[in-house]
């Protein structure tokens, strides 16, 4: 299936959250915290500026990114859960 995100929009996929801690603990399922950090699978033309002329986007596909606990809406594409969000939730660019 191919999907790509509208304006200024952009699909991640989170990165797996920890098993253990740094000291070996197992981190059980319910106190897991979903991760902030993603991957960008794809991504939106730029956002549509008052004149017409459209922003390009600052992320690219297969960047890193850091996004907003509470941010962005989640989905199923091809039996994997995906977030969508807008290029503004993005905090930070990972390297």
């Amino acid at each position: 299936m191919s999907f790509r995100p509208l304006y200024d929009r952009v699909l991640v996929k989170r990165v797996t959250a920890e098993q253990k801690t740094a000291g070996g603990l197992i981190i059980p399922d319910s106190a897991k915290e979903k991760p902030q950090e993603a991957l960008v699978m794809a991504v939106g033309n730029g956002r549509v500026l008052e004149g017409g002329a459209i922003r390009a986007m600052s992320v690219n596909v297969g960047d890193k990114i850091l996004f907003g606990k509470y941010t962005g809406d989640e989905l199923k594409l091809e039996g994997e859960e995906m977030l969508i969000l807008r290029e503004e939730d993005i905090l930070a660019v990972l390297s």
